[in-house]
Parts: C-alpha cells; structure tokens; sequence
C-alpha cells in the first residue's frame, strides 16, 4: 500500500504528547463510575482476572493495530478504508469508513451533556452550593432535567473546542500534558484521604478480597470483556485519528503498553477511591452510575474538609472527560479537514454546531442514557469491528505486521497474525454481539 504523505500535517510533538493523549482518551467516566461497581459486585479481585486478561489482549492486538494502521495512512477511518478498500480494486470503503465517524460523533454527543453536569458541580463544589444541597436526589434531578443544564453544558463544550481549534500539537497534546497528570496527582491525594476514614478497610474488602465462584459466572467474563472493550477506547476512530499525527520512528507497541498500563492504574485508583469512601459512610455500594451525582457528593458532604476533597475530585474528572471529548470530536473534525478539504477552524466550527445543536434536546439523564447506549451497543463495537477486518484482512498479507514493527527494534513473534486476525476480529464480533444480547456491556 503506497502511504499518504501530507507535508502540512499536524503531528504530535513528542512520544510522550501522543501517549497521554491516549490515556486521556481511555480514561474516562468508565474507569471512574462504572470499573469499581463491577469489580466489586463481580467477585473483587476474582473479577480482576479475565479483566486484567482481556486488557493484554486487546491491548496487543487492537490497540496497536489501530495506532499502526492510522500511522500508515496518515488519515482517520474515512480515509483509511477507503485506501484499504482501493487495495482489492474496490470502492466503498470510505462510505464504509464513516459508521466509525458517526458512531464517534454520536457518543461525543452524548459525552458532552454528561461533562455539563460535572462542570455544574464543580462550580457548585467552589460556592459551597452542593455542601448547603438538600436531598441530592433532588438536586441532580434538576441539574438532569430536560434543559436543565444548558450552560453548563455549552461552556463545556466552548471549551473543548477552544482547545482543539488550536490542532494536535498546538491544543490536545499541549493540554492532555497538563490534564492527565492533574487528574493523577488528584487521586492520589484522594486516595490517601480516603484510606483515613474510618470503615474504609471494609470497602477495600469489598473491592480486593476475591470470590473466587464468580469465575464459574460467564456474566463476569462476559462483562470484564466488555470493560476492557470500552476502557481501551477501541471505536475504530480516535485511536486511528491520533495515530494518523504519530511520527514514523514511535514504537506504537510500547505506545500501545504504557497506554493500557496507564488506564488501569486510573481505573483501580478509582475504585480504590470510590468504593471504600462509599463504604466509610454506609451508603448504597451498587448504585451504579448514579454514583457520581448523588451517592458521592453526599459522601462528600459528611466528610471532613468535604468541599475541598469534592472541588479535587470534580476537576480531576472532568479533566478525564474532556480530555475523552477531545479524542471523540477528533475523528469527524479530521474528516471534514481530510475529506471535505476544510480548514481547521471550519472543520471545529462546524462539529461544534452539530454538537450543540442535537445535544441541546438530549440533555434529561433519561434521553442521554438511551442516546448512548443505542451508540455504543450498535454503532462502537461495529466501528472496531470493521477497523480490525480493513486493518488485518483487507490489507495486503504483511501489511499490518510491518506497520507494527516500524518503529521498533525488535520485529513481532509469530503470535501476531493469529492473536490479531483471529482472536482480536472474533473477541470485537462477540463484544458486538454480547452488547445486543445483554443490552450494553460497556
């Protein structure tokens, strides 16, 4: 396959820029609200296990293939299918190319809304408002109504694009170096705030101390599956948009490595946060996603110096969101940039009216909850299916092996073809089919 060579391009500065672009882009609500609910109610630490698998072998084979593959073409899915398509002598694949685009588009939609909320609350968290809150029930009802956030939720997205008019190594690299470490920094001290309360130890139970009979469950392989799945950021989207701006020399398995390493250290301190500050003040452990509107601000609320540790952690996840946000808003910016040939700022400026304009009317937690999962159980799974099948089947035989190894000093084992052809093509097929059959897995 001849690769594309745009001299204009914009790249990631530094190896270093384009792994914590990466981490930010798999960091997100996932690892926060729904990883220590899991683990915890799927067998501690027993549940780690086909987690932990799931992860080494997706990221191995998934992730890297999706670095390499944007790398290659130096184009997001769009244009990727289409060059792998041409390949065989065919059309169609950049019509092809655009469910990944739209699916990427569609949950960034989504996404936005829920980062409105988070910056209401943090804002709340600063004046003292969520302290001085009655029942919190209540209270995020009204932040989750129909237009019930509409500020928040524009200023969210002001800022996100704010950010990203300014291209790869300008606004998302610049700002993924400042966001990542913060949200880090902040959990730990979250972390060692928490393990002082009195009753944590009885969370940490909850979360590490393993069952081992939930292992004869195919549900908790099933759902560790899916965790995986979706905390990797596998979408067939943003990860091959930033791997189109990755130099050529980057070693995208080592790449690969630091960011599935990085997103489970950011999902177990969650849950190392979470669960055992839920625990300490007796509330509700299986509260789900509610968790992070209602179950920890009253949490929070009964903890002393509560208003400082509910700004850290509300900064720290809204800096998790936003820094997904941006990896999700860049695959259909890229498109129009490579596809339609529109500038920068035309490109942003027009996703950005598409985001405000169809997120406006989704904004009740009841709509958001049914836009997201009708995107991420059809359109997401089906995104990385095809990226996986255009990448390891419909390019020539060698193709993705060499793409892989550019980079590296050491060439791949002869794991490679079978760990990505078949078990990566047939775990992303059974995540697409589980996801409609349980109703989302994510």
């Amino acid at each position: 396959m001849k690769k594309t060579s745009e001299k204009n391009r914009d790249q990631f500065r530094t190896r270093f820029g384009f792994i914590v672009a990466c981490i930010g882009s798999a960091v997100g609500m996932g690892n926060i609200w729904m990883f220590p609910y899991r683990t915890g109610k799927m067998g501690g630490a027993a549940f780690l296990i086909p987690y932990f698998i799931f992860v080494v072998l997706l990221g191995f084979s998934g992730v890297i293939g999706e670095m390499a593959y944007g790398r290659a073409v130096k184009t997001g899915p769009a244009g990727a299918f289409g060059k792998a398509v041409g390949m065989r002598g065919k059309r169609g694949g950049t019509v092809i190319g655009m469910i990944p685009v739209i699916g990427s588009l569609g949950i960034a939609i989504g996404y936005s809304v829920v980062v409105g909320w988070f910056l209401k609350y943090l804002s709340a968290s600063v004046t003292g408002e969520l302290m001085a809150a009655g029942d919190m029930n209540e209270y995020f009802g009204a932040v989750a109504g129909n237009f019930g956030s509409v500020g928040w939720h524009m200023l969210g997205l002001a800022v996100t694009f704010a950010i990203m008019v300014f291209g790869i190594s300008g606004g998302i690299e610049k700002m993924n170096k400042v966001m990542m470490p913060v949200f880090f920094v902040f959990f730990l001290i979250l972390l060692g705030r928490v393990a002082l309360l009195p009753g944590a130890m009885d969370g940490y139970r909850y979360l590490l101390v393993p069952r081992w009979e939930q292992l004869a469950d195919v549900k908790t392989w099933v759902y560790a599956l899916g965790q995986a799945f979706f905390s990797l950021s596998l979408a067939g989207s943003g990860t091959i948009v930033y791997g189109s701006y990755l130099k050529d020399d980057a070693d995208v398995v080592g790449c690969a490595r630091n960011v599935a390493f990085f997103d489970t250290c950011a999902a177990m301190l969650a849950g190392l946060v979470v669960i055992p500050a839920v625990f300490a003040f007796q509330v509700d452990v299986t509260a789900g996603p509610p968790l992070m509107f209602i179950t920890l601000p009253a949490v929070f609320r009964q903890m002393p110096f509560g208003r400082f540790f509910s700004i850290l952690f509300f900064v720290a996840v809204l800096f998790a969101a936003v820094t997904s946000l941006m990896n999700l808003f860049e695959t259909p910016i890229e498109a129009l940039e490579s596809q339609l040939k529109l500038s920068r700022k035309a490109a942003v400026g027009l996703v950005a009216f598409a985001a405000a304009a169809v997120g406006i009317f989704i904004e009740s937690a009841d709509s958001v909850g049914v836009w997201m999962d009708v995107v991420s159980i059809y359109m997401i799974p089906l995104g990385a299916l095809l990226a996986g099948i255009m990448f390891f089947w419909v390019c020539p035989p060698g193709f993705a092996r060499s793409e892989v190894e550019r980079g590296r000093k050491k060439a791949l084992g002869k794991w490679f073809e079978p760990v990505t052809k078949y078990l990566f093509v047939g775990l992303t097929f059974v995540v697409y089919v589980l996801g409609i059959a349980f109703g989302g897995i994510g």
